[in-house]
């Protein structure tokens, strides 16, 4: 089995229940499913990039502005981790997850996100 730097249960999320748990919960769950993408960004850069309630208090104290700038922020990162493990990069992410952030579109850039996370785990033997 190959080693991942963050471990696969805690990486790979499915999209559909995380988006439904987070309408359900009104965003608390969000907040966790935001969390746990953090970590999982920070173990595969090898470097605490995003610490998440710092993320957090700057977004509530900017009402919100920084929270369009970390959107773009990860999916540039995002797109370093693709780079940088040979997997096929979406260069047009970082772009995307600002509009969709911009437009109060966050959980949809949210998803996206993860569906690109969850390819540094394809052929990990979990389902899609």
């Amino acid at each position: 089995m190959k080693e991942y730097p963050f471990p696969i249960d805690e990486g790979r999320r499915d999209i559909v229940i995380s988006i439904i748990l987070t309408l359900v919960t009104c965003g608390v769950y969000g907040l966790y499913w935001w969390y746990k993408q953090m970590e999982a960004i920070n173990a595969w850069l090898n470097r605490e990039e995003y610490s998440f309630w710092m993320v957090l208090f700057l977004s509530v104290v900017t009402c919100g502005i920084y929270y369009i700038y970390i959107e773009y922020k990860m999916a540039v990162s995002i797109n370093a981790i693709q780079q940088e493990n040979g997997f096929n990069v979406n260069s047009s992410l970082p772009l995307i997850c600002l509009l969709l952030a911009i437009f109060g579109l966050g959980i949809v850039s949210k998803a996206i996100q993860q569906s690109e996370m969850n390819d540094w785990y394809a052929g990990s033997g979990m389902p899609r």
